[in-house]
């Protein structure tokens, strides 16, 4: 019988798995479908790994430790550099400045023309400002997540493929069991498996994180030179990733979608949200106007109230911890997020922040 079973070897249950492991613990690792694959938030080419948080200075540190984690795997981290778009006096621009001085991130504070010369593909009618973050960039996620749990795997966590059937949710949890017969006893529960954590805890999660639908597109952008671009100068918000991996340049419009069920809704991309995509495109990249779209995704988001993540103990399971809420940016912090929770079973501190009392059914979006 293992100490710990981790359900989801997304990025957060991969990273956990290995930290328990490293610690010391037997863990077995149950994931349904496979680590990185098209379902899960983890899936997909890449994501941005950036340290700017406006004055959520957790996750800058956060970012920073996860970062120099993921340089420990080689050829997972993508060294574009990332690059920030605002209005002058925007306060999460404004802040961020201020934390990346406290703790001497690196980063660029660019005018309206160094981003004209730097950056002419891009184009802005009013007078903004940039931040460029030179040792950030973009991590190949279905390739992190799979080398982080065979990582784990090679260290001593046992792979058991197979769906959890759903249980009660109340008391102490003894055994799960696994769709095929299998059952698994443990000391400790912990459940990190993304946009299914609300499916299997309808009581506890059910209304406090939110799966919605993320529309993600590939445009034949050859001929354009970009780092990573985060976009705050529109409320449509939106963030691009250069061609990598084998991959086109990547757009998305970082807003909350519809609500989307991970088993059943629609994996293709709207004619409206192709729509959208390519209006966004033509006015920040004239010249991608009439690019053609390589590749479509549609995966989710699983958003808290706040954006801040859910590290928690179960609050009617005393032996249950939930892991999830990545809210659209926590693909990045898996290492730090995996040491956090880790340690929460061993007793550290808990953050309040990420506590699920503080996750409230009415969305309030305040992380980014």
């Amino acid at each position: 019988m293992p100490d710990c079973v981790v359900v989801g070897s997304g990025v957060f249950g991969s990273w956990t798995a290995l930290r328990l492991r490293q610690a010391g613990r037997s863990v077995a690792l149950v994931e349904a479908f496979g680590p990185g694959n098209p379902k899960s938030s983890s899936g997909g080419a890449s994501r941005v790994i950036r340290m700017g948080y406006g004055a959520d200075e957790i996750y800058t540190r956060w970012a920073m430790r996860s970062l120099a984690a993921w340089k420990e795997f080689p050829d997972l981290f993508q060294h574009t550099g990332v690059l920030w778009t605002a209005r002058r006096g925007h306060p999460y621009g404004e802040t961020t400045l201020q934390v990346f001085r406290q703790l001497g991130v690196a980063h660029e504070v660019l005018s309206s023309d160094d981003v004209g010369r730097r950056y002419p593909a891009l184009h802005f009618e009013e007078e903004i400002f940039g931040i460029f973050e030179p040792e950030s960039g973009a991590l190949l996620a279905k390739r992190a997540v799979s080398a982080v749990a065979r990582d784990a795997a090679r260290i001593g966590v046992e792979a058991v493929q197979g769906a959890v059937v759903p249980f009660l949710e109340e008391g102490r949890l003894e055994r799960i069991a696994i769709e095929g017969g299998r059952t698994l006893e443990a000391e400790t529960f912990l459940f990190a498996c993304g946009p299914w954590l609300p499916k299997l805890f309808p009581q506890a999660v059910g209304r406090r994180i939110r799966v919605t639908r993320q529309p993600i597109f590939y445009f034949d952008a050859r001929g354009i030179a970009m780092p990573v671009w985060i976009d705050f100068t529109d409320p449509r918000g939106a963030y691009t990733i250069p061609a990598l991996d084998g991959k086109s340049f990547k757009l998305s419009l970082d807003r909350h979608g519809p609500p989307f069920d991970p088993d059943s809704g629609s994996r293709s991309v709207t004619a409206e949200e192709t729509a959208a995509a390519r209006a966004f495109l033509a006015e920040r990249f004239p010249a991608l106007r009439d690019a053609p779209v390589v590749e479509t995704e549609v995966c989710q988001y699983e958003s808290t109230s706040s954006g801040d993540f859910l590290i928690d103990r179960h609050p009617s399971m005393p032996n249950v911890w939930l892991v999830g809420g990545g809210s659209g940016h926590g693909f990045k912090h898996g290492p730090a997020v995996g040491e956090y929770a880790a340690g929460l079973i061993g007793g550290a501190e808990s953050d309040p922040r990420f506590s699920w009392a503080s996750k409230l059914e009415a969305a309030a979006r305040s992380v980014y």
